[in-house]
């Protein structure tokens, strides 16, 4: 398989997590970036795994997402209160499902960048990791192994039918 990753700046974005018992209950916020791993079973005609300069509308969605946001659960005790906060143009809301945090921020670039890439190139490349950094010391990752299995096991029907 081959692979390549790609650094996409998401923006400024602020949330919380209303059940954590420290510091991180309050609205605060971060400069994401997020590193994102593309794999392949075969290179494009420049022999490359994902044209870079294609995933401009990538980084756009995800900007769209993150950039001067405020991302809040869709649990959130205080979610009717954001969303007038909202009406009232003093924050740019999103409401995510499932919750907040860099977990979830890099589940949801995984999913968005994994759906863009198979889309851009009809399913030749996938992601297979996502790491989303709230800075230079906090970073967590989402990966599906299913995509890489699934390769494999398209690779092993490969030989096993003499190709």
């Amino acid at each position: 398989m081959f692979s390549s990753t790609k650094i996409i700046e998401l923006g400024s974005c602020a949330f919380r997590q209303p059940q954590a018992t420290s510091h991180c209950r309050f609205v605060h916020g971060y400069r994401l970036i997020g590193k994102f791993w593309f794999g392949a079973n075969e290179l494009d005609e420049n022999n490359w795994v994902v044209d870079f300069g294609g995933l401009k509308d990538l980084k756009k969605k995800l900007e769209e997402q993150f950039d001067h946001t405020t991302v809040i659960a869709d649990n959130d005790p205080a979610l009717e209160s954001f969303r007038r906060l909202h009406e009232e143009g003093i924050v740019d809301l999103r409401v995510m499902k499932g919750g907040v945090g860099i977990e979830k921020f890099a589940e949801f670039c995984f999913k968005t960048a994994d759906q863009y890439v198979k889309e851009l190139t009809d399913k030749r490349c996938f992601a297979t990791r996502v790491e989303v950094f709230e800075h230079e010391k906090n970073s967590a990752i989402y990966e599906d192994k299913y995509n890489v299995m699934s390769w494999a096991n398209h690779e092993n029907a490969k030989i096993n039918r003499g190709h």
